[in-house]
């Protein structure tokens, strides 16, 4: 595609479409533009529904404590030393979960058995729900992030029901701590929220907190739940591949970063607003412009990447876009990337003859979702 082609959106309106690996980091990373200025009354529309995309009231109450501000103020919590602490309880957890896997019967599915349901108890751990709350969290996670599979009655549903657990979960544990009753050594996310202040000494509201723990559940768990569904089809659809990280489990890091070089979230793109005129992709980009950013495409740039179309598993170093670059790169990579090291390396320790149940061509996308992993992964061993 050329650079900079113009591309129209669902709506009807047109963007600038980038899919250069130099043109999407620029563009990610450059401050004249902007992830906010997509909202504004002269931005292209992606769909007739952009309203309920950008202006829920979730989103509102984030914007109102100030993208930067919020930012500050969680990722401390999630650098890759705080992360790394969590991953021996990442590991239990799929041990657990593979250890139910064969009630379910042979073949069994890893998506609903493993890729699913992790990143949903990992967050849950995280924010401090209590695990008897946590088929609740699975059960919203499958609503929200569908397209076609629930109805609008059904999502508006789900996403009330959310914020008022999340309401009453935030308003409990911050009566726990005034009163100097939270568990001794309590470290979840929101307990620690509840006391933090910015460079200026300013809490969070209690809107706020809720407003977090619905944007963890919605940001983080979907799209790993795809990453791992999607890292276990690439490695069982090769035996190649699977014997090289059996033979060498030190690989699974590079594994993991060249899986989501390889194929990464399949989701629109990340859309910028330009502020000021820029070239970008070799022509100017005016003032006004919308630029999508596909670093789908840009993660399979032959200018950025020797032998873009082939996965090695060996490859490094592994620079790519597949959590955004920039100040507005993903807050949640390190859980990411977290996650998937530690499922790859139970399921080599695990489970090493396990392979696919069904040929590869199989294996179908899921409908209605904003990222497009196979809908179930058939396996055996």
């Amino acid at each position: 595609m050329p650079r900079g082609a113009r591309d129209p959106l669902p709506s009807g309106d047109e963007a600038r479409l980038l899919t250069r690996y130099e043109d999407v980091r620029r563009a990610l990373s450059d401050p004249r533009l902007s992830r906010e200025g997509a909202t504004g009354s002269d931005a292209a529309r992606i769909t007739d529904d952009d309203s309920d995309i950008f202006n829920s009231p979730m989103a509102c109450t984030l914007n109102a404590v100030g993208h930067e501000r919020w930012r500050r103020m969680l990722s401390r919590w999630f650098t890759a030393k705080r992360v790394q602490a969590l991953r021996p309880a990442m590991e239990r957890t799929a041990d657990r979960l593979l250890d139910e896997m064969p009630d379910h019967g042979h073949p069994a599915d890893l998506v609903s058995h493993l890729a699913f349901p992790l990143p949903v108890f990992v967050i849950c751990a995280m924010l401090g729900v209590p695990e008897a709350d946590r088929d609740s969290f699975k059960g919203w996670s499958d609503t929200f992030p569908s397209m076609a599979k629930y109805s609008r009655d059904e999502v508006t549903t789900a996403h009330r029901e959310f914020e008022e657990y999340m309401a009453a979960l935030v308003a409990d544990k911050r009566a726990a701590v005034s009163a100097g009753k939270a568990a001794e050594g309590e470290e979840d996310l929101l307990s620690l929220l509840i006391t933090a202040t910015d460079a200026e000494g300013r809490p969070l509201s209690g809107e706020a907190l809720t407003a977090t723990g619905q944007a963890l559940l919605l940001a983080g768990h979907e799209t790993t739940a795809g990453f791992i569904t999607v890292m276990a089809a690439h490695l069982l659809s090769d035996r190649r591949r699977r014997q090289r990280l059996l033979d060498d489990r030190s690989l699974a890091r590079q594994a993991v970063e060249e899986m989501l070089r390889f194929d990464p979230s399949g989701g629109f793109g990340m859309i910028r607003y330009v502020h000021e005129d820029v070239e970008l992709g070799g022509t100017v980009a005016p003032r006004g412009t919308t630029v999508v950013c596909s670093m789908s495409a840009a993660n399979r740039d032959e200018d950025a990447f020797d032998r873009a179309a082939e996965l090695d598993v060996t490859r490094s170093p592994n620079p790519h876009l597949a959590f955004g670059a920039g100040p507005h790169s993903c807050l949640g990579q390190a859980l990411a990337r977290t996650e998937m090291q530690a499922v790859l390396d139970v399921l080599l320790r695990r489970l090493p003859t396990l392979e696919l149940a069904v040929n590869g061509a199989e294996l179908r996308q899921v409908d209605g979702l904003l990222t497009s992993p196979p809908a179930a992964l058939p396996v055996r061993w």
